[in-house]
């Protein structure tokens, strides 16, 4: 019997039926008619008219559909499978996030929440100009356009590669297709189509996730083998509780990094805010929060679970070394293949969801995208009020021009490597000086507008540079991370080893070794990805403090208590109180001596 070679196994493993796909395109319909069904039958506008409706819902939606839009927009491709790749590579260390995440839900509902919320805003940048001016709010805006453009190519990419793992078909025929479907009904639908369409994406994702979950673990053994071999590998460990901020994942870099990361992904970025912005009161919004973190929580778990998984089946034949997973994000789909693959349909319903994953978070990015376009780049200069009509063009243009867009930058994407920590990465070039920006809006009146762009501008230009600088040492080698051990001596076919022994032609005999990388020393581009986006944030903050006591800060009792985080607006409440009451007296005392 001819023993197999990688590419053999790798044509026997995909076996992606009519029915795996029925059920994938039975996705992609359900998803276009919600959009034909708000966007044509039930098309009647709410409170605030047409525009109101189709970019927050009328501010009439309710608590679980926009939670579950939240989960989904939020957990995207790149979690569903990034994640897991994570743990198979490195182990669970990036698990101790979950502390960051839980103190990011009291900090955003004390701080951020009832801001944005009482003041009944579209776009979140429009919060910026009522704050400080309208350069500011251009600034932000246009922060938010690069993060957002940077960040979809990614979230479309990855679940192409799921699809290309599992069918074999190319990436860039299927990104197209999949796109003009989320396109069309972001576009005719407006928000509401978008959170429904969530609704359904986001119980695949849970769905698809157990599935694999279930069967794998019965594949191994059952969930004590899955522990035990993740436990003797050192997947599983505590945390790392050194204080180097190089490390990669410390206890530290996950908690306070990122607590920081996650609250501007989550309580000032224009993609969320618009959930929170639909529903009608303020406790229901803080419902949703907490929906949203419990929910976002629990799929974090399954994608830990499912990269342990990974390593329990393939612990003595590593697939990133035989290259029978070409990348290290196609690790996923390969487990659901090799554990699914005979049962028609399932596969199909795993690639749907990771798919749902994307389109949700594509179609809540464009629909942002849109609100952002219209409310700060039109509104403020034309010279006349748009007419319903024009509105309802240019949201809907914007909609498509940006997805298009999306599409061909996925090229870009392709070059760039790991997705988990490339999105994390890129998001934290802008990301870092509007948190700035927007903090100092909700916790510091005394800095004023031109304060707050330079801090932002030079926040922006400095982690400009730390990120490329990284991406270049990560892609020459001077940065490198220790992965945890693997191993080939149980493959059962002929491979080629990937580096560092690609010269090498071995048949499963061999363990790949890994060779610790040399110390580069300390640069401020070493630091871990996980500190970028505090780091831009601080850097805004001081730099912004600085120049606003150089040029003349503002003075608080001037300011709208309602633009500041609710115990803020009761400090410059008493402030007021107070010198009301110490000038009482005096005039008082002036009237007696008058008399």
């Amino acid at each position: 019997m001819a023993i197999l070679n990688v590419d053999d196994v790798k044509i026997s493993l995909q076996k992606f039926g009519l029915y795996d796909y029925v059920v994938f395109v039975l996705m992609l319909i359900s998803c276009a008619m919600i959009g034909v069904y708000f966007g044509f039958i039930k098309k009647k506008a709410k409170k605030g008219g047409a525009e109101a409706d189709y970019l927050v819902g009328g501010r009439q939606m309710r608590v679980i559909p926009v939670s579950l839009s939240l989960i989904a927009s939020f957990i995207s491709g790149i979690s569903l499978l990034g994640t897991p790749t994570e743990i198979y590579v490195y182990g669970v260390q990036y698990m101790y996030i979950v502390g960051g995440v839980i103190s990011m839900g009291f900090i955003m509902m004390y701080i951020y929440l009832p801001v944005f919320h009482n003041l009944q805003l579209t776009s979140t940048y429009q919060y910026l100009q009522t704050r400080f001016d309208k350069r500011i709010r251009l600034f932000g805006s246009v922060l938010f356009t690069f993060a957002t453009m940077a960040w979809l190519p990614i979230v479309i990419y990855v679940p192409a590669l799921a699809f290309n793992q599992v069918t074999g078909v190319n990436v860039h025929l299927i990104t197209p297709l999949v796109c003009v479907i989320c396109i069309f009904y972001t576009c005719v639908g407006g928000l509401k189509a978008v959170v429904w369409t969530d609704v359904i994406q986001t119980v695949l994702m849970f769905g698809a996730m157990l599935l694999i979950i279930v069967k794998g673990t019965y594949d191994v053994g059952g969930f004590s083998v899955v522990m035990d071999r993740a436990v003797s590998s050192g997947r599983i460990e505590g945390p790392d509780m050194r204080f180097d901020m190089t490390t990669r994942h410390s206890i530290y870099s996950c908690v306070i990094g990122g607590v920081v990361y996650w609250l501007k992904t989550n309580a000032v970025s224009q993609n969320m805010i618009q959930r929170y912005l639909s529903l009608p009161t303020l406790q229901d919004a803080k419902r949703a929060l907490w929906t949203f973190i419990a929910g976002t929580l629990i799929l974090l778990a399954l994608c830990c679970y499912s990269g342990l998984l990974i390593y329990a089946k393939y612990h003595d034949c590593d697939p990133l070394t035989t290259k029978l997973a070409k990348a290290k994000d196609q690790l996923l789909p390969l487990l659901v293949m090799d554990t699914l693959g005979d049962y028609p349909g399932l596969p199909g319903l795993f690639v749907a969801g990771v798919f749902s994953a994307a389109l949700s978070s594509l179609s809540t990015g464009l629909n942002s995208m849109s609100a952002v376009v219209l409310e700060d780049f039109f509104k403020p200069f034309s010279n006349r009020p748009l007419s319903e009509r024009a509105t309802a063009i240019i949201m809907r243009a914007v909609v498509g021009i940006f997805g298009a867009l999306c599409v061909v930058l996925v090229l870009v994407v392709e070059k760039l490597g790991a997705v988990l920590q490339l999105s994390m990465s890129l998001g934290s070039v802008s990301n870092g000086p509007l948190l700035g920006i927007f903090t100092i809006g909700v916790l510091i009146p005394w800095i004023e507008g031109t304060g707050a762009i330079i801090g932002g501008t030079i926040g922006l230009v400095i982690m400009s540079w730390v990120c490329f600088k990284a991406q270049i040492a990560i892609a020459s080698g001077e940065l490198a991370f220790n992965p945890k051990p693997v191993d080939t001596q149980g493959c059962s076919y002929h491979f080629i080893a990937s580096e560092p022994m690609s010269m090498l032609a071995i048949n499963a005999t061999v363990p790949p070794v890994v060779e610790p990388p040399s110390d580069p020393g300390f640069a401020l581009y070493h630091v871990s990805y996980l500190w970028y986006t505090l780091m831009g944030a601080l850097i805004t903050i001081v730099i912004a403090g600085i120049i606003s006591f150089l040029l003349g800060p503002n003075n608080p009792d001037e300011m709208n208590p309602k633009l500041f985080a609710p115990f803020v607006e009761r400090i410059l409440d008493r402030r007021r109180r107070r010198k009301v009451a110490h000038s009482q007296p005096r005039i008082e005392l002036a009237d007696s001596a008058f008399h």
